[in-house]
């Protein structure tokens, strides 16, 4: 078994970099298979001769050989590692256990830090928010839709670029989950669908690996249950009549207002 290396300092001394990126921030632009197998590496004590500087953090990470990995302490998708992926610019699992480690310091993390919640779902709570909440949604929605923005990059960040695209419907598939059920929220929800076809449409993301037209998908899927646990939700659907989306998404939610006697109308 490997010696597990020391906890990183805290705080840290004038010659230690402390993280720049929270644990939040790393689960949301890491996709899922990625992230579990990060957490494999981090959890069974593969991380050895972590160091850290006043850049960022290099270690040895061990599996079917012995990786060299560097991790900058502004951002962890920065760095390097000579697996395959690292090699060839690509995020690699081990850059993920290495930024885990200089975060947590070899500490353990609880459920909910473990967990990477990558679709929307339905809270299942009925409710409404009040003013200050709306607005502190509504804020958060606008920071997670910053990171869907438009590719005119090189080929070689393409790769950078999905995981921006992925960092921002994760981050808006926590906010989705915790709103409670109501015509409100479910209005909120369809103006942001609405938000996010004008980008695939009009504004110029590019969404090859369907990162954008899934998370879509999945928030109708969350908004039929709206429906369920809601009827009155269905008034807001009538927001997407005569609306021509990019690959027909809103047909599912529309059928649900014409079968739906008090919204038909």
């Amino acid at each position: 078994m490997h010696d597990r290396a020391p906890a990183l300092p805290r705080p840290g001394g004038l010659t230690t970099a402390m993280p720049a990126h929270g644990l939040d921030k790393i689960k949301f632009a890491t996709d899922a298979p990625t992230w579990r197998r990060a957490l494999a590496l981090y959890e069974s004590g593969k991380i050895t001769n972590f160091k850290s500087d006043k850049v960022g953090y290099s270690a040895t990470v061990h599996g079917g050989h012995q990786y060299h990995v560097f991790v900058s302490a502004h951002r962890y998708d920065e760095g390097s590692c000579n697996c395959y992926l690292g090699q060839n610019d690509t995020l690699c699992k081990h850059m993920v256990a290495v930024a885990l480690y200089a975060m947590k310091g070899g500490d353990p993390l609880n459920d909910k830090e473990k967990q990477l919640l990558s679709a929307p779902v339905c809270s299942g709570k009925l409710g409404k928010l009040g003013n200050k909440e709306v607005k502190a949604v509504t804020a958060a929605m606008s920071g997670a839709m910053r990171y869907i923005k438009p590719y005119n990059g090189p080929s070689r960040i393409w790769f950078a670029y999905q995981g921006s695209l992925r960092q921002g419907c994760n981050r808006l598939s926590v906010i989705i989950s915790e709103l409670p059920v109501s015509e409100q929220t479910t209005e909120l929800l369809i103006k942001l669908l609405l938000r996010l076809d004008d980008k695939l449409c009009r504004g110029g993301v590019d969404d090859s690996d369907g990162t954008v037209g899934g998370f879509i998908e999945e928030t109708v899927h969350a908004l039929e249950q709206f429906a369920k646990l809601d009827p009155a939700c269905t008034k807001a659907f009538r927001l997407l009549a005569d609306r021509e989306t990019c690959f027909g998404w809103e047909e599912p939610l529309l059928k649900l207002t014409r079968n739906n006697p008090k919204t038909a109308q």
